[in-house]
C-alpha cells in the first residue's frame, strides 16, 4: 500500500474500529481496549494448542478462567499447518477452530498471534523449511517470494476465522491479532524496515475489524499498536503514540528448558510485583507467557537444543495440573486489581507520596466514587513499616500492597497465601490403590518383555547420494529427519603406523556420533549458546580399507530466524586425518556418501504396522549399545493421573507410544552445575534448580494416547542405555505447605471495603481423590525457614500440631484462622506470629477419583 493511501486508512481507524455485524466493536484508546466504547482491564495467558492434546484443552481453558484470566493468547503454527507447500493440516492437536471454540464457550477472549513467524522456541520459529529451500528466498526480508507465501498463509487464516465467525464483531472470541513477532526497529533505508512496514500494511488490508498489534516493534505504524515483551520493565514501557494502549504481550512466568542447562523458575511474588507496577503505570493488558507451556511433541522443539518439556514454570504445569503457589497467587492478584478496575481505567492520579526512603504511595481516584491506593516498598532486601492515611502498614521487601478502598489491604505481592505444592513421580501400578507404592506391587513396565533391532551403520538403502564434502544437512534432509549420515573411506598401506591417527572435524552442528569400521567411537554435541562443536578423536584404524561414518544430528532448528542469518547444520568441515607418516590428510577433498535418515525411520518401526517390517530379536536387550530400536507392550494403569516415562537409564533418542512421538529424549545430558540458586526470593527474576542432574528425566505421555490394553512403546536409542530401567510413572501431589502471618490480608473471596474484621487464613487442599494423611510440620509462633525446610523458632505454641491434626488429617481440605484464639493462647503477645504447616497427601480409595 502506498504511504499516502495508508495515511488515509490510519486516520479512519487510528483510535477505533467501527465495523460491526454482531457482537462487540473492539477499538482502543490510551485507557486500553474498548468493548463497545467501554475500556476493560484484561489478564491474558498463553496456551499453545499443539503443545497439549485436544482432550486437555477444556480443562486448561477452565483453569485459566478460574485463575482470573479474560483472554487466551496463542500463536498460529505455520509449519505445522502447512508442512508441504499448499497442503494443510488442521486436525488433532492442530485443530485451531476447535480450540478457539472452546475458548469462546468458556466466555473468554482470544488474542490470535498469526505471525506467521512466531519463534516460540518452536522448530524454525514456525517458518516452513520448504519455503527456506526455495531458490532466491530471503526469510523475513523484503523478498517477494517470502512475502507472497507469508501473505497467502496469513490471508488463509484470517479468511478461515471470518468464515467461522471468529472475530468479535461476528460474535466470536478474537479481539485482536498480531502480525510478525519481535522483529525490531531498523533504519528506514533498509530492506528490513521496508519488510516490517509492508507486514503491518498487509495485515491492515485484510480488514479483520479488530486491532492489530506488533510486539517489540517500536516503529509500528498506525493503527497497529506496538506492545512490550520481557521479564520486567512493563512499568517504563510506553507505546509509540499517546492514543495507543499500554499492553504487555509476553510477561515471562519462568523460562524454557534447554539441554545441558538447569531448570529455570521464577517466584510468583516477583511476577506479581511486576504486574502490579505495570497496572499502576497505566497498563491495561498483560499476558503471561506461558500460562500453560505443555510439551514439544515429536520434532517440534526448536532452539536449537530445546528440551521436550515446555513446562516454563507456568501457572498450569506441563501435565495440566496447577502449579502452586503461582496459579493461586496470580489469581488473588487479578481479584485485587479487578476491585480497582473502575479507578484504574478512569483515573485521576496523584503524585507519588513519599512514605520513606524507598517507600511511596500512589493514590488513584475516580471522581468522588472510587479511591484506590498502591503502597510500594522498592527496597529489595528490607521490609518497612509506613504510615498512610492515618493507618500503619507493614510492607515486605520489594512488594506492593493494593488497597482498593485506600484503606484496607486486599493483596500484597510478596505475601503468598496460596499453598506450595510438591509433586511426585511414582511408578504407575496395575491396582488403583496407589498407596501400595514402596511395598509389593505390580508396576506397569515392571520387568517388561523387550524386543530389539539394530540400526545399520552408514548406508542402508538405495537413496544415498555421493558428492564432495561437506553438504549442508537441511538441504539434504529437508528437515524430514534429525539424521544424516556422512560416510567416506580411506585406504591405509600395510607399512603405515596408524597408532597416532586422529580425526579432526572443525565444526559440526548440532551433534554427531562417530563410527569407524562399524564401531562406535565418540559422541560430540554443542549447546544452545554454541551449537557448533569441534571434534578431535583418536581413531583405531587398520591396514587396508577403513570406513568412517559420521551420524550428524539436529536438535531442533533455530527458533529465532533473523533476516539473512540462518544457522547451517551438519558438518561444516574441513575434515582432517592427522597422525599419518605422510602428514595431515584432508578428507574433505574426497568424495563422500550421504544417507538421509535411519532405516528404522524409513520402515516406520515406531508404528504397529511398520514394526512388522523387520525381524526383532527376542533375546535379552543389549545395554549401553548405540543405535538400537527397542519395543514392548503395556496395559494402561488404573490411575487417571497424568503419565510420564521415566527414562533415567537411557541415553539419547526419540520415543513413541502407539505410533505418536512423545518427543526427543536426552536424560543422559547433565545440567551444568554453576547456576543453581541457593535461595530465590521475591526480588529474583530467574532462578535455577537441578544442577548436576539430568536436564530432563521424565517425558509426558498424554492419557488420550493410551488404550486400556496393548499399548506399543518404541524407542530409538542413539547412544546406549538400559531399557530395563524404564518406568511408566504417574504425577501426583505429594506434600502441601503454607505459611501465613497475622499481618497477611484476609482471603480475597471475603474482602469487603473499609473492613478490618476479617482474619488471615491458612488453607490446605489435596487433589481430588486424595486426603491429608499426616502433618509433617506445624508451628504457630515464629517458625523459621520456608517450605523446603521449616524449623521451630523461639516462639512456638506447643499445641499447634494437635490442633492442625484435628482440623486437617483425614480431610481433603482444611482451613485454620491465623490467630491466637485458634491455638488457645498467645505464645508471644508482643510479636507478629505466623502459622506454618507442611502436610502429606495420599490417595484415599474410598474417594471418587
Amino acid at each position: 500500500m502506498e504511504r499516502s493511501a495508508f495515511a488515509i486508512v490510519a486516520t479512519v481507524v487510528m483510535v477505533m474500529v467501527m465495523m460491526r455485524v454482531e457482537g462487540s466493536i473492539i477499538g482502543y484508546d490510551a485507557r486500553g481496549l474498548l468493548f463497545d466504547k467501554q475500556p476493560k482491564l484484561l489478564f491474558s495467558g498463553s496456551i499453545h494448542y499443539p503443545r497439549s492434546t485436544p482432550e486437555m484443552w477444556e480443562s486448561l481453558i477452565s483453569n485459566a478462567k478460574e485463575g482470573g484470566l479474560d483472554v487466551v493468547q496463542t500463536y498460529v503454527f505455520w509449519n505445522a499447518h502447512e508442512p508441504e507447500e499448499g497442503k494443510y493440516n488442521f486436525e488433532g492437536n492442530l485443530d485451531l477452530l476447535k480450540f478457539l471454540n472452546l475458548v469462546k464457550e468458556a466466555g473468554l477472549y482470544v488474542n490470535l498471534r498469526i505471525g506467521p513467524f512466531i519463534n516460540a522456541e518452536w522448530n524454525f520459529g514456525g517458518l516452513p523449511v520448504w519455503l527456506y529451500l526455495q531458490d532466491n528466498v530471503g526469510m523475513r526480508t523484503n523478498n517477494t517470494i517470502f512475502m507472497k507465501a507469508m501473505q497467502d498463509f496469513t490471508t488463509k487464516i484470517v479468511q478461515m476465522m471470518k468464515d467461522q465467525n471468529m472475530f468479535s464483531w461476528q460474535g466470536g472470541p478474537i479481539i485482536m491479532a498480531q502480525i510478525e513477532n519481535e522483529f525490531g526497529a531498523y533504519k528506514k533505508d533498509t530492506s528490513a524496515y521496508a519488510y516490517a512496514m509492508w507486514a503491518a500494511n498487509m495485515a491492515i488490508g485484510l480488514n479483520t475489524s479488530v486491532p492489530w498489534i506488533m510486539c517489540k516493534q517500536p516503529d509500528a505504524p498506525d493503527p497497529v499498536v506496538n506492545t512490550h515483551n520481557g521479564v520486567t520493565n512493563g512499568d517504563i514501557f510506553q507505546p509509540n503514540a499517546p492514543y495507543k494502549p499500554k499492553m504487555w504481550t509476553e510477561l515471562y512466568t519462568g523460562w524454557f528448558q534447554t539441554y545441558k542447562k538447569p531448570k529455570p523458575f521464577r517466584p510468583a511474588a516477583n511476577i506479581a510485583f511486576e504486574v502490579a507496577r505495570f497496572f499502576m503505570s497505566n497498563g491495561s493488558f498483560v499476558n503471561y507467557y506461558m500460562y500453560h507451556g505443555g510439551t514439544n511433541f515429536g520434532r517440534t522443539g526448536g532452539g536449537p537444543f530445546m528440551a521436550t518439556t515446555y513446562d516454563y514454570d507456568a501457572p498450569i504445569d506441563e501435565y495440566g495440573l496447577l502449579n502452586q503457589p503461582k496459579w493461586g497467587h496470580l489469581r488473588a492478584l487479578h481479584q485485587a486489581l479487578k476491585l480497582c478496575e473502575a479507578t484504574l481505567i478512569n483515573r485521576t492520579t496523584s503524585d507519588l507520596i513519599a512514605l520513606g526512603r524507598h517507600q511511596n504511595a500512589l493514590v488513584l481516584a475516580n471522581g468522588t466514587e472510587n479511591c484506590a491506593a498502591f503502597l510500594s516498598n522498592l527496597n529489595a532486601r528490607r521490609g518497612a513499616t509506613v504510615e498512610f492515611n492515618g493507618y500503619t502498614y507493614n510492607l515486605p521487601a520489594q512488594s506492593i500492597s493494593i488497597l482498593p478502598d485506600c484503606k484496607t489491604v486486599a493483596f500484597n505481592t510478596a505475601q503468598v497465601s496460596t499453598q506450595t505444592n510438591t509433586m511426585q513421580m511414582v511408578p504407575a501400578v496395575s491396582s488403583s490403590l496407589e498407596t501400595t507404592v514402596g511395598k509389593n506391587f505390580s508396576s506397569v513396565l515392571w520387568n517388561p518383555s523387550w524386543n530389539w533391532y539394530s540400526e545399520p551403520i552408514g548406508v542402508w538403502g538405495e537413496t544415498y547420494k555421493t558428492s564432495e564434502c561437506c553438504l549442508e544437512q537441511i538441504r539434504m534432509t529437508k528437515d524430514s529427519t534429525d539424521y544424516l549420515w556422512y560416510i567416506t573411506s580411506i585406504d591405509i598401506t600395510d607399512n603405515e603406523d596408524v597408532g597416532n591417527a586422529t580425526l579432526h572435524i572443525s565444526s559440526v552442528a548440532h551433534a554427531a556420533h562417530l563410527y569407524v569400521n562399524g564401531h562406535y567411537a565418540v559422541t560430540a554435541a554443542g549447546d544452545r549458546d554454541n551449537p557448533y562443536v569441534e571434534i578431535d578423536q583418536p581413531l583405531e584404524l587398520k591396514n587396508g580399507k577403513n570406513e568412517i561414518a559420521i551420524l550428524s544430528m539436529t536438535v531442533g532448528l533455530q527458533s529465532g530466524v533473523q533476516p539473512s542469518h540462518i544457522q547451517h547444520v551438519g558438518i561444516q568441515g574441513p575434515v582432517i586425518l592427522n597422525g599419518l607418516s605422510g602428514g595431515a590428510l584432508n578428507l574433505s577433498s574426497q568424495f563422500w556418501t550421504y544417507q538421509v535418515g535411519l532405516q528404522g525411520e524409513f520402515l516406520q518401526l515406531h508404528t504397529r504396522n511398520g514394526s512388522n517390517n523387520v525381524d526383532w530379536s527376542i533375546s535379552s536387550p543389549p545395554q549401553n549399545r548405540s543405535l538400537i530400536w527397542y519395543k514392548t507392550m503395556f496395559d494402561a494403569p488404573a490411575s487417571n493421573s497424568p503419565l510420564a516415562l521415566d527414562l533415567e537409564t537411557m541415553g539419547k533418542g526419540e520415543a513413541w507410544v502407539n505410533g505418536k512421538s512423545i518427543g526427543r529424549y536426552w536424560p543422559s545430558c547433565q545440567a551444568s552445575g554453576e547456576r543453581c540458586s541457593l535461595g530465590c526470593g521475591a526480588r529474583e527474576k530467574r532462578c535455577y534448580s537441578g544442577c548436576g542432574q539430568s536436564s530432563q528425566r521424565w517425558y509426558h505421555v498424554p492419557l488420550a494416547w493410551i488404550k486400556p490394553t496393548g499399548n506399543l512403546l518404541v524407542l530409538l536409542e542413539e547412544m546406549g542405555g538400559d531399557p530395563m530401567g524404564i518406568t511408566l510413572v504417574t504425577r501426583s501431589l505429594a506434600t502441601i505447605c503454607s505459611s501465613i502471618s497475622e499481618d497477611y490480608p484476609a482471603p480475597l473471596d471475603s474482602w469487603q471495603a473499609n473492613s478490618t474484621l476479617k482474619l488471615p487464613e491458612l488453607k490446605l487442599e489435596c487433589d481430588a481423590g486424595q486426603q491429608i494423611s499426616s502433618i509433617v510440620f506445624a508451628s504457630y509462633g515464629t517458625p523459621r525457614g520456608n517450605c523446603s525446610k521449616f524449623r521451630k523458632g523461639p516462639c512456638h505454641a506447643e499445641i499447634t500440631t494437635k490442633i492442625v491434626k484435628q482440623a486437617c488429617v483425614g480431610r481433603r481440605t482444611c482451613t485454620l484462622q491465623v490467630t491466637s484464639s485458634t491455638f488457645g493462647n498467645d505464645p508471644c503477645p508482643i510479636q507478629i506470629k505466623a502459622l506454618a504447616v507442611i502436610a502429606s497427601c495420599s490417595w484415599n480409595p474410598s474417594l471418587t477419583r
